[in-house]
C-alpha cells in the first residue's frame, strides 16, 4: 500500500510540474465575472493585453478593456473611479496619493532610450549632447558626427511617465525646445521616428525594434540587461494603481501580473519583472 501511495504521490508531483505555468493563477478567476477597465501608461499595454487575453480565454464571463492615454490619464481615471486600474510609468506624487487615495503596485523595471531613425549613421551620443539637442543648442546632425541635416525633435506631452523619467534623469530637468513635435504614446513615437530620417526621440526600451535605432548613451548600449545592472542610468518602474485596496476581480488581476509564474508576460514585452 505504501508503495502504491508513493508511486501515486510521485505521479501527482510529475503532473503538477507539467501543467502550464499560469494554470495555478488562472484558477483564481474561477467563479468571478464582470468588467475590469484599465487605462494609462502606454508602456504597460503589451503586458496588460497579454494578461487580459489569457484571463478572458480561461473565463468568458470576464471582460477586460485596456486603453492608453499616458500616466496622467491613468492617475486621473483611477482616482475618479472611471477605471479600476490606472497605469503609470512613474511613481505617484504625494499630492496624487493624498488627493485620490491611490495605492501602487510596481510590477516591472523599464529603461528609457534615446531613439533615432535606422538610416542615421550616429551610433552613440553623450548625455551632454542629448541635453543640448533637446534644448535647441545643437540643431544639425553634423555637430554630433552625423549627416549635414537638421535635427527633428520629438517629445511626449507632460502627462507622460516616459517623458518625466527622460526629463528628470537624462535632461536633468533642462529645457525642451518649443519646436519639438509632441506625440501621444510610445507607439506613436516609434512611428514618427521610423518615418523621419532626421528624427530624434525617446521610448521605453521595451519598444525598441528594427524600425528604430537606440544609440549608445555615454558608451552604454540601452538594454534591459544594462538597465537591470545599473550601467544604463535612465530607468523607471512601471506601476499599476488602484483607488484604495483592490478587491475581487481587480485584486485577482494584479496578483496574476505579480505572480512569479507569469513573469514571462513581462519579459516578453521587453521589461524586467518585479514579482511577489
Amino acid at each position: 500500500m505504501r508503495r502504491i501511495l508513493s508511486v501515486l504521490s510521485c505521479a501527482l508531483v510529475c503532473l503538477a510540474l507539467t501543467l502550464p505555468a499560469s494554470a495555478a493563477s488562472l484558477d483564481s478567476f474561477k467563479g468571478l465575472s464582470g468588467t475590469l477597465d484599465i487605462a494609462g501608461g502606454t508602456a504597460h499595454i503589451p503586458v496588460m493585453t497579454a494578461a487580459a487575453k489569457k484571463i478572458m480565454e480561461a473565463n468568458p464571463k470576464i471582460a477586460i478593456t485596456v486603453a492608453g492615454g499616458g500616466s496622467g490619464v491613468g492617475v486621473q481615471k483611477a482616482g475618479e473611479g472611471l477605471v479600476q486600474i490606472g497605469n503609470t510609468g512613474r511613481a505617484l506624487s504625494e499630492d496624487e496619493v493624498a488627493k485620490y487615495g491611490l495605492k501602487s503596485f510596481p510590477f516591472a523595471i523599464d529603461g528609457v532610450a534615446v531613439a533615432v531613425n535606422p538610416a542615421n549613421p550616429v551610433s552613440g551620443l553623450t548625455a551632454a549632447q542629448v541635453r543640448d539637442i533637446y534644448a535647441g543648442k545643437i540643431t544639425n546632425w553634423k555637430a554630433v558626427g552625423g549627416k549635414d541635416a537638421g535635427i527633428t525633435l520629438y517629445t511626449r506631452d507632460e502627462a507622460s511617465g516616459t517623458r518625466e523619467v527622460f526629463w528628470k534623469k537624462l535632461l536633468k530637468k533642462g529645457d525642451i525646445a518649443a519646436a519639438a513635435n509632441v506625440v501621444a504614446s510610445n507607439g506613436a513615437m516609434k512611428v514618427a521616428i521610423a518615418q523621419d530620417p532626421n528624427a530624434i526621440g525617446y521610448v521605453g526600451i521595451g519598444f525598441i525594434d528594427a524600425t528604430i535605432k537606440a544609440p549608445a548613451l555615454d558608451g552604454v548600449a540601452p538594454s534591459q540587461q544594462s538597465a537591470a545592472d545599473g550601467s544604463y542610468p535612465v530607468v523607471r518602474k512601471l506601476f499599476m494603481n488602484t483607488k484604495g485596496e483592490p478587491a475581487g476581480l481587480t485584486k485577482a488581476f494584479i496578483d496574476f501580473i505579480l505572480a512569479p509564474e507569469n513573469a514571462d508576460l513581462i519579459t516578453a514585452a521587453g521589461y524586467i519583472p518585479l514579482t511577489k
